[in-house]
């Protein structure tokens, strides 16, 4: 198939796209048919993914723009131009988040939950703070002068700051004021909790940065605060790794943790109506110009997820309590005797993650259970599956764990948990140079009889406990003779010297997932130029890649129907005449974060199933260690099909992506409402009754 330069016209920007998903978590804090306190989550979560999102993508953006980088992006953009969007598009997004942020404190009023200033507390409630900050938050301060003799301090990234300007008696009218700088202590919570006022059911706090703010003279005996305003630093967060070069990968990014603090400021947060005095330090010593936002409320808003995080009770401003329900196939004694007799799909959170916990758990203790080999990418601080790793280890297992270093943002913890692993025995692996191991699956070698059986768990997320009880994963566990090679074979290759070998069921990247899924695509156009059933189905998190783009739009010529449920970034243009008008893109955003990958593929009538660790972008196909895993057993397969078509019918919080680039909500219609997650906690209404037993 020849292929030929597509117009830039044909593609979304990619971090265009992400601000628009974005904007669809901001409106699910603006809905009020949410619960009150999860808008507040969603509030939160906006502000965290902006940080992380000018952290790493504006970062880059920046740093092309230093090195003079003038080709343009598969979407049209140059760095400068695409800057400049992304600006005007943030702008306008903060500012609406902080009138969302102003009508849901409003509401939290009417509940009794006030967030409240310094000067509204009784005398009662005066006298706590100020005693409270002389004994708690005074002593932690560090007051910290910027003149010709001290000059400024570190700025830590994404750390709250307090800017001063003072003035001192005997001053010359024209002479410039003092400037110092505060650290909002991080350690201490951002809300303060206020006692109770008489006869008062609320539940009152006020914000550190307001306390202090208040009793700021008490740091500056002799000086005279003339202004005091808030001011919050972004710098690159990006690593920059010598692989190649590192004789400790480990000791490498240690190093390169420490330096991030350095890293070159990207945006620049100030409270509204800071000091022009004060403005102008700031931006002369960050030598930042454009990137500043006057914030008209709390910076960081952040707080929010630990604040409605604290308050004990108002369920009716939450969503039910969703126990996740333990998989009935596999409550059982011995899990390794369900698994010979089929095979077993598990859908997170809406049932438990304890299941895949259980399965290596039980695999350490088993006397029959020769090797247990692993990949870990994002774990939770008390973790059973690390314990369970270490305990196999030192009953004389052979343990391999690959543990992946350079997780954004998870280095530390990742770093802490190899030592502990290495400690216990266990062989720690840090991967392949140069690729992020990304792929999530389990290998467990157990001897029966005579012969050895290989137990293979392959899932879409983590082995994190925590975020399994928010995103919604799959993870397949299998006997499958073919996957147990073939994931023996991959461990081979991360762990030792091994040649990659032709795989029998698995796909890898970044060695052939990409070539099998185009192979895919074009033998669902072939058989729809044949006039046999052909359809594309994936669920993804992202959609980027532009080869894969294209793939998608000529199958869709051909006259293959493609449907994308992509909750985040999609480069692809849908429903454009000619190029696109087969493929339809919906975004699911909703009360858990939609994180599994699954593709269907009609092929002629005889559909085939997969579930990968790898959205279609181009770290995840070029750039990383990730699975594309058939699941063969027939049940299984129909079990995520209905999810798929879950996802599909959902009419209430699914948005359609028009050609234009923005999203639409799906009308209803006169089919009932039907909410996929909703409907996904039903869990006969995805899962077959039936367990036939698959073939030994």
């Amino acid at each position: 198939m020849t292929t030929t330069k597509s117009p830039a016209s044909n593609y979304i920007n990619r971090d265009l796209s992400w601000i628009e998903f974005n904007w669809r978590v901001l409106q699910e804090a603006q809905d009020s048919t949410t619960p009150l306190l999860e808008r507040v989550k969603f509030l939160s979560i906006v502000s965290t993914n902006l940080d992380e999102f000018m952290s790493v993508r504006v970062a880059g953006l920046y740093d092309q723009m230093k090195a003079n980088y003038v080709k343009k992006d598969f979407s049209g953009y140059l760095p400068e131009g695409l800057l400049k969007r992304i600006m005007k598009r943030t702008y306008r997004m903060v500012a609406e988040q902080y009138k969302t942020y102003r009508e849901i404190l409003r509401l939290l009023y009417k509940e009794g939950i006030v967030l409240t200033d310094f000067e509204d507390l009784n005398i009662t409630q005066k006298k706590v703070m100020e005693q409270y900050f002389h004994e708690i938050v005074y002593p932690v301060l560090t007051p910290m002068a910027v003149d010709q003799s001290r000059p400024f301090p570190l700025v830590h990234t994404q750390a709250l700051y307090l800017a001063v300007v003072l003035t001192r008696e005997g001053m010359e009218p024209d002479a410039d004021p003092y400037f110092a700088i505060v650290q909002v202590p991080s350690n201490l919570s951002r809300c303060v909790a206020l006692s109770s006022r008489a006869n008062s059911k609320k539940h009152e706090y006020i914000l550190l940065e307001d306390l202090i703010r208040e009793h700021i003279h008490t740091l500056f005996s002799g000086y005279v605060p003339v202004a005091v305003h808030g001011f919050r630093l972004t710098r690159n967060a990006d690593l920059t790794l010598n692989e190649e070069g590192a004789e400790d990968l480990l000791e490498e990014i240690e190093k390169e943790l420490r330096r991030r603090r350095w890293g070159a400021p990207v945006r620049l947060e100030v409270q509204k109506g800071m000091h022009p005095y004060a403005l102008e330090m700031l931006r002369e010593e960050f030598e930042i110009e454009d990137n500043v936002f006057e914030i008209d409320g709390p910076l960081d808003l952040s707080f929010l997820m630990r604040l409605q995080g604290s308050l004990e009770g108002y369920s009716h401003l939450r969503y039910s309590v969703v126990e996740p329900v333990y998989p009935r196939e596999v409550d059982e004694d011995d899990i390794f005797d369900v698994l010979r007799r089929r095979d077993v799909l598990v859908y997170h959170p809406y049932e438990s993650f304890d299941a895949v916990t259980d399965f290596i758990c039980q695999a350490a203790e088993d006397h029959k259970v020769l090797a247990i080999k692993m990949t870990l990418y994002r774990v939770s601080g008390q973790s059973r599956l690390v314990q369970a790793l270490a305990s196999a280890a030192e009953s004389g297992k052979q343990v391999t764990v690959v543990v992946e270093l350079k997780a954004r943002f998870d280095e530390e913890r990742n770093i802490a948990w190899a030592r502990k692993l290495e400690k216990a025995g266990c062989h720690v692996v840090y991967g392949l140079i140069g690729l992020k191991t990304h792929a999530k699956i389990t290998l467990v070698v157990r001897q029966e009889n005579a012969a050895l059986r290989r137990y293979v768990h392959v899932g879409t997320g983590n082995y994190n406990d925590n975020t399994a009880r928010l995103y919604t994963d799959v993870g397949l566990l299998t006997t499958n003779i073919m996957i147990g090679e073939d994931a023996s074979s991959l461990f081979n290759e991360i762990t030792g010297y091994s040649t990659p070998k032709h795989m029998q069921a698995l796909s890898v990247a970044p060695t052939n997932l990409m070539n099998e899924l185009f192979r895919l695509f074009q033998r669902e156009a072939r058989h729809a130029e044949a006039g046999k059933p052909a359809r594309i189905i994936a669920k993804l998190n992202s959609l980027s890649h532009q080869e894969t783009v294209d793939e998608l739009y000529r199958a869709s010529q051909a006259g293959v129907k493609v449907d994308l449920i992509i909750r985040g970034v999609c480069c692809l243009r849908p429903g454009v005449g000619g190029l696109s008008e087969n493929i339809s893109v919906r975004s699911i955003v909703d009360r858990f974060l939609e994180h599994s990958r699954i593709i269907y593929f009609e092929n002629g009538g005889e559909p085939e199933v997969y579930i990968s660790s790898a959205d279609w972008m181009s770290r995840n196909l070029t750039r990383r260690v990730e699975l594309l895993c058939p699941v063969l057993d027939d049940a299984r397969k129909q079990d995520l099909i209905r999810m798929l078509q879950m996802s599909l019918d959902d009419n209430v919080k699914a948005r359609v992506l028009q050609p234009n680039g923005m999203y639409e909500p799906r009308e209803p219609g006169t089919e009932p409402p039907l909410r996929s997650q909703f409907q996904a906690m039903n869990i006969s209404s995805w899962k077959r009754e039936d367990q036939p037993e698959s073939a030994d």
